[in-house]
């Protein structure tokens, strides 16, 4: 197997730091400008939201010629998640963050133990994975410091409300994009792996090997 290319650390480093960073940024930024989720959510379930086509953002008993407009909407709603993506297993916070940890550790490992770095596609896809992991893991052990009546929350931050006519899509964060991507490039992996990949790159370096000594 080929030793991993110093540039994947560096790719590694940018994509899993970088999407950290900005996931965590925008979730402290958005909190702290709409603040936490209240009561209203059942009754008034857009109380308090900001729509992102809104320059300047609109609030509560303003006017917005966007907000209600369109089948397809996007809010800044806050909300907190004690489960995994779209609410599975609320209250499981514990064994999230015990499931996060041992993610992070397995790819790794497989970026850089394993030789998966060797494939840029690999690479780039673990390390969003990476990225999204941290991010949750960060809220679900309650780094960010969001308290309730003095208890600190076990929560992960969501804020990103799209809805598609009357369907409201589960809120979302970034950390739950670079999973989902990520995932969805580990999938295409399977369907299109070619020499690219770790495996393939050392069956062809015993194949060279073979000839050689042939």
């Amino acid at each position: 197997m080929k030793p991993v290319p110093a540039s994947r650390y560096i790719v590694f480093a940018l994509l899993a730091g970088g999407g950290l960073f900005w996931d965590l940024w925008t979730k402290h930024a958005v909190f702290a400008d709409l603040g936490y989720p209240g009561g209203g959510y059942v009754e008034r379930p857009f109380e308090g939201q900001h729509s992102l086509f809104d320059f300047p953002p609109h609030r509560e008993g303003e006017s917005s010629p966007y907000l209600d407009e369109g089948w397809i909407t996007a809010r800044l709603f806050t909300s907190f998640n004690q489960g995994a993506l779209w609410g599975i297993g609320q209250g499981w916070t514990w064994v999230f963050a015990l499931l996060s940890v041992v993610a992070a550790i397995g790819v790794f490992y497989w970026l850089f133990v394993y030789g998966a770095a060797i494939s840029k596609w690999l690479t780039v896809a673990l390390s969003l994975i990476m990225a999204g992991t941290l991010g949750n893991l960060w809220d679900r052990v309650g780094l960010h410091g969001c308290e309730v009546n003095g208890q600190l929350l076990f929560a992960v931050r969501d804020f990103l409300l799209f809805t598609f006519g009357e369907y409201n899509w589960p809120v979302f964060n970034f950390a739950d994009v670079f999973l989902v991507t990520g995932a969805i490039m580990l999938v295409l992996q399977s369907f299109f792996s070619g020499t690219d990949s770790p495996t393939s790159a050392g069956k062809a370096e015993n194949k060279n090997s073979d000839s050689k000594a042939a």
